[in-house]
């Protein structure tokens, strides 16, 4: 009521405000501020009511920059593998074609009683008896059948003593007594390279004759390396030590595979495998595994 009243009472200044706020809208409205987005106006200038004013401008559309993930191809070659067995076999380790049918190397696998750890490791040893017990068991064979060592000691490899009822060979002890130094003898490589796998490197600081400092290793027990381990220093680089890593293992993997061939051919011809395979190469259609087999269970 106030004001109302101070209007009546005056109403030019009423007026005199009107046109003041009139001409700031007109003066403000014939200014505009110049902004550059994008290297463009951002305001483009038009007219309202007589007077310029400053419209804003479409804003551009920017460019998404496209993302794309592409999977590197793998450069190691994957046999029978699914997706669960290549989410814990990424290849690290020699020989890994992602195949893992009972899961065994799976970091919970079998309630984490088996240590992945120690399956790598162990199958590069049993790699290597499997190729040192193949050649023993054929070598024998071949030789004497070649007439490159008497007849006598040319056995095949189940009639060397290793099952008595097969026959034995007259060794300077007994096969019984044999077999226990052999146990013996065993027993104590096999405690020293258990305690080198649980502690890298302990061998060289107990002593062994002298030659313990030849035992430090590399860290590494499947691969010890060094003036005895690998004497012909393989491996310069860390290339060439993978290739050789894989290829022990293929090797390795195949003497186990033929080791157990050689017991199946034993007990089905009861001959060595040298002499089936000189059979087989003789007479390939009378002499194969289709046959053998087929004396065993009867004629097809």
């Amino acid at each position: 009521m106030h004001r109302s009243g101070a209007l009546i009472r005056n109403p030019l200044s009423f007026l005199n405000t009107s046109i003041h706020s009139t001409m700031a809208t007109a003066a403000l409205a014939s200014v505009s501020v110049p902004a550059v987005v994008c290297g463009k106006p951002a305001f483009a200038e038009k007219k309202f009511l007589g007077a310029r004013v400053a419209a804003a401008a479409r804003p551009q559309a920017s460019k998404a920059a496209k993302f794309v993930v592409k999977a590197e191809k793998s450069d190691r070659q994957l046999f029978f593998s699914d997706k669960a067995a290549q989410s814990y076999l990424d290849g690290s380790k020699p020989g890994d074609f992602g195949y893992d049918p009972l899961g065994l190397y799976k970091p919970e696998g079998a309630g984490g009683f088996i240590d992945p750890k120690w399956l790598a490791y162990s199958e590069v040893i049993h790699c290597r008896y499997a190729m040192l017990g193949m050649a023993g068991m054929v070598a024998p064979e071949i030789l004497g059948k070649l007439g490159l060592i008497p007849a006598e000691t040319g056995l095949v490899w189940f009639k060397t003593g290793v099952i008595p009822s097969e026959g034995q060979y007259d060794y300077w002890a007994s096969p019984l007594a044999l077999f226990w130094i052999e146990v013996v003898l065993m027993q104590f490589a096999e405690l020293r390279r258990w305690q080198d796998y649980r502690h890298p490197g302990s061998q060289s600081k107990q002593y062994f004759l002298g030659l313990e400092q030849f035992f430090g290793g590399s860290g590494d027990p499947s691969y010890p390396g060094g003036a005895i381990f690998n004497f012909l220093g393989y491996g310069k680089d860390e290339k060439s030590m993978n290739d050789l890593k894989l290829k022990e293992l293929k090797n390795g993997r195949l003497a186990m595979v033929a080791t157990l061939g050689f017991f199946i051919q034993a007990m089905a011809t009861g001959e060595g495998p040298f002499q089936n395979l000189t059979d087989h190469l003789a007479d390939p259609f009378n002499n194969n595994i289709l046959t053998t087999f087929g004396k065993i269970g009867g004629s097809f």
